[in-house]
Formats: structure tokens, sequence, C-alpha cells
């Protein structure tokens, strides 16, 4: 089973095809199809989005494993179908037919698989459970790591992080304001996703925002808990292994977020941390 360094801190965008990018972030007159390479060269990690709304081939992942630098890596969503289902437990075919379908050929430079819920999916913590139980820990030869979204403020409980815990499943690090925060540790990584650019900075955020993040993100690959932040159960006062971290600029004003992700690797020095 291929091994994957931990304490990089990889910082990137949600997908790369977005029109107001083209001539802010893309050189004008840029060809679209070189645009992954573009951002790849200034970015450390993408998030697929493409994966949550369809099936993607595997000569795909295979091209966007080849067009990208060493180093770099991809976090992929798993697909609505699997997660926007009433019973969760029953997800054993979707889940499977996703992992099989050619995620893999990403190899070494496939991140976590997000599992995104909507907010309206409330904590069942049976079905819940059920769902952790069915995710693969490896396909292919290739370890895989798995972080869940989820966006009812029930899931705020000390129960919902024993049993991400229990499974070595992360949780999504928001900072948007409609979600339940959920810092918590529960995998040997940490997984955030930043929705809060605003149109009026130039970088998204502003200087002082992006050095919390950064002095946060050092944290967590340290192998700390940064004390800033609201647990749901209070982290251990002793130290962790050092963890892989990745940093996502998703929404907010999203013609801002490759300024933010680049303002944030500026910071913390996130492309000197990859392998």
């Amino acid at each position: 089973m291929v091994k994957r360094p931990a304490g990089a801190i990889r910082v990137g965008i949600g997908g790369w095809t977005f029109e107001p990018w083209r001539g802010t972030f893309y050189p004008k007159g840029l060809p679209q199809k070189q645009e992954l390479a573009y951002a790849s060269s200034h970015l450390t990690a993408i998030e697929i989005n493409g994966t949550y709304y369809g099936s993607q081939k595997p000569e795909s992942f295979a091209r966007w494993r080849d067009e990208t630098p060493d180093g770099f890596m991809f976090a992929v969503k798993g697909p609505r179908f699997t997660t926007n289902r009433r019973v969760l437990a029953e997800a054993e075919a979707s889940i499977e037919r996703f992992v099989t379908g050619g995620v893999t050929e990403l190899k070494d430079k496939l991140g976590p698989i997000n599992w995104q819920f909507l907010p309206t999916k409330s904590f069942d913590p049976a079905d819940f459970e059920a769902f952790l139980k069915l995710l693969p820990t490896e396909a292919d030869g290739l370890a895989l790591r798995h972080v869940v979204e989820v966006r009812h403020p029930s899931f705020r409980v000390p129960e919902f992080v024993a049993l991400l815990r229990t499974y070595g499943v992360a949780t999504v690090l928001t900072d948007k304001e409609e979600f339940p925060h959920i810092p918590d540790v529960t995998a040997p990584f940490v997984y955030a996703r930043l929705q809060q650019a605003s149109e009026a900075c130039e970088t998204g955020y502003a200087p002082a925002e992006l050095q919390h993040w950064a002095e946060r993100g050092g944290t967590f690959a340290a192998g700390g808990c940064p004390k800033d932040l609201d647990y749901v159960v209070p982290p251990p006062r002793k130290g962790a292994a050092p963890r892989d971290v990745f940093v996502f600029m998703i929404n907010g004003h999203k013609p801002k977020a490759p300024a933010a992700a680049m303002a944030l690797i500026e910071r913390l020095g996130a492309k000197s941390d990859a392998p």
C-alpha cells in the first residue's frame, strides 16, 4: 500500500474552470486546455467538484495527474447520489462504483475524498455509523482518506466526533457562519474549506485573517490544536504526530479564491512543505 508523507500543508481552490478567473488569475489568452497546468504551478492542491455531479472517465483522472507537477494533490468530491439519500446504510453500491470508477488513476496525487451532505441531512448516529463502515480504506493498493462535510447543526455533538475518531474520518472545518463549526481533529489529517472571501479585499481575506489561518495550519500540521477554535470536545493537551493539512478557498466571492489561496501559500510556505 502506498504510504503518504505527513505534515504537508497544501492550499488550493475548488475546480479550475471558472470564467471570471480568465484574465485575472489566468493570463489573458491562455488556452483553456492549459488552465490546469497553470493553476497547479501556482497552487498545491485542487478540489475536484465535477465528481459530485457525475462520473468522470478514468482517462480524465490520468490526464489530470499527468498535467500537474510532482507533489501536487487533488481532493475529490464523492458523488451526490451517494450522500443525498434518506438511508445512508444503503450507499454501499454507490460508494463502490465511485471508488472503482477511475479515481485511483490519480495515484499518489489522490488526496482525501470529501463526502458532502445537504444542510437538511440531520445526524442519525446509527445510520451515519453504518455509512462510515462502508468507506473503504484502500483501493488498487492506494490508501484512501475520507472527510465528511456535514451542514446540519445536529452534528455538533460529542457523539459525532467520537464516531469519526473511531473510523479515522475527518470532518470539514469551515468558516461559513450558516454551517456548524466542528474543528475537532478526528483523523490523521485536517481539511478546511474557507468560504468567506470578500470582493472588497484584493486577496479575498484581509492580511490579519490570512495570518490567523496560516498559524492555525501550522499548528495542525505540527500535531497541535489551535487555541482560538471552538471545539466540540476539549482537545488533548499533549500534541499528536504531524498531520497533513488541506485548505481550500471555495466560495464567498469566488473570483478572489485563487488570490486568497496564493496569499495563504505565501504566508505559510506551503509549497516548501509539499514533498
